[in-house]
């Protein structure tokens, strides 16, 4: 595996487990449609197992923990076999943990200030969240000038409609979103329609 996040696929899709029996029939979707980079939020008690069954069953996936705001959840993550981390946001404290993870991450930014300060730091690749509302590609475009060295994974609001726009940005390596995941069609297991949604959003690159 690479060792940047931003370079696995153009679009990571978000996806929320309630299930962890859906994982792997949604991984291998996904994967067949050509986005093999599979962000597992823990936000539900199913994370860890799908992140789990993904990692032992899906050899075409490289699965990673989203909402990671914790050492904990980086120990447990890793456990799991997650092969990357994203956090929303991040501290001194999570971000030595993800950095001895010895795994691939993406610290959660939405300030000029929060970019420098990981810049401080010697972290050059972020997760720019949540990025329609703390000003969407404008921001970006913004930041490009100044602090070039940036480059980013913008999450949060993002659909198939906008992604391209962002794609087009000389600082972002990916896109991060959930809309080649609808809630209905995990539901009712339409593994067939993610496939094919997620086909169209890797032919945005």
């Amino acid at each position: 595996m690479t060792s940047s996040v931003l370079d696995l696929a153009p679009v990571v899709p978000v996806v929320v487990l309630e299930d962890a029996a859906d994982a792997v029939p949604l991984a291998r979707a996904l994967v067949a449609g050509g986005l093999p980079a599979i962000e597992v939020t823990l936000r539900t008690d199913a994370a860890l197992d799908a992140i789990r069954a993904i990692a032992a069953e899906v050899p075409g996936a490289v699965v990673g923990a989203g909402t990671v705001i914790s050492a904990r959840n980086v120990e447990d993550t890793v456990a799991a076999g997650a092969r990357f981390l994203v956090s929303p946001g991040w501290t001194d404290a999570l971000l030595e943990a993800m950095k001895g993870s010895g795994l691939p991450f993406l610290p959660g930014v939405s300030t000029t200030s929060e970019v420098v300060a990981l810049l401080e730091r010697g972290v050059t690749e972020m997760k720019f969240f949540p990025a329609e509302a703390a000003g969407g590609t404008a921001c970006l475009k913004a930041l490009s000038a100044p602090l070039p060295q940036a480059r980013f994974c913008p999450t949060g609001g993002i659909s198939a409609a906008s992604a391209p726009s962002y794609l087009a940005l000389p600082n972002v390596g990916c896109v991060g979103g959930s809309w080649m995941v609808p809630a209905d069609a995990v539901a009712g297991r339409d593994w067939d329609r993610v496939a094919r949604l997620a086909a169209e959003a890797a032919a945005l690159a």
